[in-house]
This record gives structure tokens, C-alpha cells and sequence, in this order.
């Protein structure tokens, strides 16, 4: 069987978020929010973002950020984010269909510049698009991180300009673990107003978060929260998996798992020949530049994202593997004798490698 490392969603959900999954299915509770298990988790997330949090539980990231994106913006304003960014490159145009303009900003390592927002503004232009949230996504979309420091220097940057503040934290939890802080130092102590929070990257089953940290930069949430289609009838069933991920901190030992098998994938990637890792690796994604051949090769045995392809003639790939909780050591070191066996095959006068796949992944997939 193919190794999969195309996606952080193929891994399995954790048995400890199925365990609570299977617990909270137990008897009758109240719907749309009122559950016990939707109270706790809100509790639990104010006790680690602040008090003044409120948490929205949702089907997926891209209605989290639809969700988000669409109550704090008006009709006629528009939203600033990296070009690299997920809302722009992989949600089929899921805020186009919202309604919602977007505003690219240069990002050549997946993010945005301080100093750098004023220029993509028009303020009282009204043939310009009249921008109104900055959203930034953490860990970026091509597997690097922003630092507190740049964090704080967007927002308040942000904030004078007028703007609010959208944090995309499908992978929140990795940069976490590779800054070394709280998702609290990401996001409340910087000044980020609303947070989509994910679950699913990180051993989740399904669902996500809204997490607002200013309540006055998203009027009408609630009743958007229904209108986008994005409030679950049986919440429980979303907030339970949340609360086992908090448990023991099982977030953040999942998220450290991903990252330290990303470094490892990039650190044998990086000694092969003919194979550049062209981007940091910071969080649970590596990006690797090989040849369309070695790239052929490879997909015989490793399943990878093919994320551009590059060169006169296209004869180069840059391929994303992404890691997950559930990566196990071994696989990481049979991907890399793939890549190996991949490289070593388009040699001349050398006999060919051979790849040995395993027959199965370490951990079950869905």
C-alpha cells in the first residue's frame, strides 16, 4: 500500500477523541449549543484565551472561516491576505461564493510582511476595494511560522490602519509547540479578534471552532452562525472532541509528534541529490523540489501533494508532504528510502534501487 503523506487529514482520528465522541453519546441533551459539553468547552477556552472568549462550534475550517470572514466584514469591504494563503489557494473560492473580496498580499514564504499593509489600502477610494479585516493564517499554508514579534507587529499595525483581525489556526497548535508558547501569546496577548480554531488537522474526527476574542469585530454572529449553515443541531458531538484534545494536553503532544516527524522527513529529504527542501520546515509540512522524473518515481510508493510545478519545461515538482499525530518513525524512514530508491533509479550505469513499501500504514486509516 501507498504511503500517504498528501494531507494531515488522512490520519485516522485519535481513539482518545473517539472514546469521548462515544461517551457524550450516551442519553438526551439539549441542542444548538446548549449542551453541557459545549458549556465546558467554552470555559475550558476561556480559561486559556480570556474571558471576554466566546466559542462557536462549526462543521469544518472553511465554514469556520467563511463564518468569521463574512461577520466582520460589511457588504462593500473586502479582506487582505497572504497570496499563499488557505482562504485564497484551497477553499475553492468558498468566500468568493460569500461574498467576500479578497486582497493578496506578497507572501514568498507564506507570510506577510509588517510595514507592508498600508500599500494594499485605498481608503475613501470607492473604485478600490475597501479593505477591512487582515486574515493571516497560522502556521502558514506553506509550513512556516510567524513569530510573536511579527504577530504583534500586524496587528498593531492592523488596528491603526482600522482593520480587525482574523487568525486562520487550522494548524495553530504546530506553530504552538514550534514557538514554544500558549495559543493564548498567538493570538489574545497579540491582539488577533477572532480565531478559527482546528481540530481535525490535529487527531479531531470532524468540526471546528470560531473563537472570538473581540466580540465587537463580528455583530450578528450568532445569527450568521445558523445562516451560513454552519450550526450543528447536535453540538456535543463537536465541543467532546475539543475537550479530549484539551484533556492532558493531547493538542499539544500531537502537534509535537507531526512537527518532529516533519524535521526528521526534511532532514533526510535535504541529504539526498537532486532534492532541495525549499521552504523551512516549522511546523508538520515539508516542501521538497525534485525532477518530474524522481517525482514519478516516487508516486509509485508515496502519495505527496504535487504544490507547483516549475521550470521552462516543467521538469521540476515541488512536492508537500505533510505529517500527523499519527506518523510513525518507521514510515518516515521508508519514505525516505522511496526518495532514495526514486533518485538512485534515474542514475546511469547503477543497477536499481529498491523500495520497500510496507504493506500497511502504522495506524489505521478511514
Amino acid at each position: 500500500m501507498i504511503l500517504d503523506l498528501s494531507s494531515d487529514h488522512v490520519a485516522p482520528a485519535h481513539p482518545a477523541v473517539l472514546a469521548a465522541v462515544a461517551e457524550a453519546n450516551q442519553g438526551r441533551a439539549r441542542s444548538y449549543g446548549a449542551d453541557p459539553w459545549t458549556r465546558e468547552a467554552e470555559r475550558r477556552l476561556r480559561a486559556i484565551f480570556g474571558p471576554r472568549m466566546s466559542y462557536l462550534p462549526v462543521f469544518n475550517g472553511t465554514g469556520a472561516n467563511v463564518l468569521a470572514l463574512t461577520a466582520m466584514t460589511r457588504r462593500w469591504e473586502s479582506v487582505l491576505c497572504a497570496e499563499d494563503a488557505h482562504v485564497h489557494t484551497d477553499e475553492t473560492a468558498a468566500p468568493e461564493r460569500a461574498g467576500l473580496k479578497l486582497v493578496l498580499a506578497p507572501s514568498p514564504t507564506g507570510r506577510i510582511s509588517p510595514g507592508t499593509l498600508a500599500r494594499h489600502l485605498a481608503p475613501g477610494n470607492r473604485h478600490r476595494p475597501q479593505v477591512s479585516v487582515l486574515s493571516l493564517t497560522q502556521s502558514t499554508e506553506l509550513g512556516t511560522c510567524y513569530s510573536v514579534a511579527d504577530l504583534r507587529a500586524l496587528c498593531a499595525e492592523a488596528h491603526e490602519l482600522g482593520l480587525a483581525v482574523h487568525l486562520d489556526g487550522a494548524r495553530l497548535a504546530n506553530a504552538a509547540v514550534t514557538l514554544g508558547v500558549s495559543w493564548a501569546e498567538l493570538t489574545t496577548a497579540v491582539g488577533v479578534d477572532v480565531v478559527s480554531l482546528g481540530c481535525s488537522k490535529n487527531g479531531g474526527l470532524l468540526g471546528e471552532g470560531v473563537v472570538v476574542l473581540e466580540p465587537g469585530a463580528v455583530p450578528g454572529l450568532d445569527y450568521l452562525h445558523k445562516a451560513v449553515g454552519q450550526l450543528p443541531a447536535k453540538t456535543r458531538f463537536v465541543s467532546t472532541q475539543l475537550l479530549a484534545l484539551l484533556d492532558d494536553d493531547l493538542w499539544y503532544r500531537n502537534a509535537r509528534h507531526a512537527n518532529a516527524q516533519a524535521r526528521r522527513l526534511a532532514d533526510g529529504l535535504a541529504r539526498l541529490d537532486d532534492v532541495r527542501v525549499q521552504l523551512p520546515t516549522e511546523a508538520n509540512a515539508v516542501f521538497a523540489d525534485v525532477s518530474a522524473e524522481v517525482a514519478a518515481r516516487l508516486a509509485q510508493d508515496v502519495a505527496t501533494a504535487t504544490w507547483q510545478t516549475t521550470g521552462e519545461r516543467g521538469e521540476r515538482r515541488l512536492l508537500r508532504l505533510m505529517t500527523a499525530w499519527d506518523t510513525d518513525p518507521a514510515d518516515v524512514d521508508r519514505v525516505l528510502a522511496c526518495a532514495a530508491a526514486a533518485v538512485g533509479a534515474g542514475r546511469p550505469q547503477q543497477a536499481e534501487p529498491v523500495c520497500s513499501s510496507p504493506t500497511a500504514l502504522s495506524a489505521p486509516r478511514p
